[in-house]
């Protein structure tokens, strides 16, 4: 098993566990192809990605083609010999590509396929109030995320846990189902299925598309719940918002750590309730959000008693327009 000549295939901090995985199981990995570097920050320099860091570290030869059909990228790594392609969380790749590979190309997904194929499969669990997730490997196939299912283990989402904390968790359990599914494959313990045989009929499937600035704004007319799942669903990054509007300006506010109090009430949605001192909280339409941790736009994060210590929050409203 440790002979099969792996490329992995990888951008952010969620496929470095893998990678690691990998390489401390003793894995034959030829090569990393991760994202050319890109400029960032105020100065513009170029950063590399958290997956090329690594592989830098380990020596390992690294790729970052611009083209994924580029023919010399594409006859590189047919000269690398490769018995098999691992991806996690990279871009889609060509046919000319997946199907290099002896034994197929691997992709590891944050969720229970086929539930929540697309960009942000964590986000839109903990976003819709998911109790469970999981992490699933799969043969990639022509189509985003609908290729034949190896192995999928579930995981507990826990009532206040936002995005950032399950995304560490899933981390180290897709690492390790990586590895159970290579050794499946070697001796033959793995019967790949279709898609279609976790699919209930009748039952619209979920899905995980990536997130937009217009998806991050609060809609306070809707339900509590709704609202602080979305809360958490977006925390840490790129946050929950909604615009504070007085007298001389707005300001943009991010929230991430949210309480929902589910209460009968005569409030208008987005009516903001507070002892000015200790505590602030908004209407939603069944009951409030009551806030613990936010940023005001240019500002570091704050608890609700920071924020209310230099804020007069009775002075401003929440800015539906």
């Amino acid at each position: 098993m440790k002979n099969l000549r792996i490329v992995f295939m990888g951008t952010p901090g969620f496929a470095v566990a893998t990678l690691g995985s990998l390489l401390m199981n003793g894995f034959n990995v030829v090569g990393v192809v991760t994202v050319p570097d890109k400029p960032a920050g105020r100065g513009r320099t170029l950063q590399k990605s958290p997956v090329k860091v690594f592989a830098e570290s380990s020596y390992i030869r690294i790729l970052q083609p611009s083209n994924l059909r580029d023919p010399d990228f594409v006859k590189v790594l047919t000269g690398l010999k490769p018995d098999i392609f691992i991806v996690v969380a990279f871009r889609m790749l060509p046919e000319v590509v997946w199907r290099i590979p002896t034994k197929g190309t691997i992709n590891l997904h944050a969720s229970l396929l086929p539930d929540y194929r697309g960009a942000a499969p964590i986000n839109h669990a903990i976003i819709n109030g998911e109790t469970r997730t999981g992490v699933t490997t799969f043969f990639i196939d022509d189509k985003i995320d609908t290729g034949n299912i190896l192995l999928r283990e579930e995981i507990q989402i826990f009532p206040f846990e936002n995005a950032g904390d399950l995304h560490d968790r899933m981390t180290k359990l897709g690492a390790r189902l990586v590895i159970k599914t290579l050794a499946g494959i070697v001796d033959g313990s793995i019967k790949q299925q279709p898609q279609s045989n976790f699919i209930t009929p009748g039952v619209e499937l979920k899905t995980a598309p990536k997130i937009h600035p217009e998806d991050c704004i609060i809609d306070w007319n809707s339900g509590t719940v709704k609202v602080h799942n979305l809360i958490r669903g977006l925390a840490p990054a790129p946050g929950a918002r909604t615009v504070l509007k007085g007298k001389k300006y707005s300001l943009s506010v991010k929230f991430y750590e949210s309480i929902p109090e589910l209460e009968k009430h005569s409030l208008k949605p987005g009516t903001i309730v507070s002892d000015g001192k200790h505590n602030f909280k908004i209407a939603c339409k069944d009951g409030f959000v009551s806030i613990s941790m936010l940023q005001l736009e240019g500002k570091n994060k704050m608890n609700a008693i920071e924020f209310l210590r230099g804020f007069k929050i009775s002075d401003y409203t929440i800015d539906f327009s």
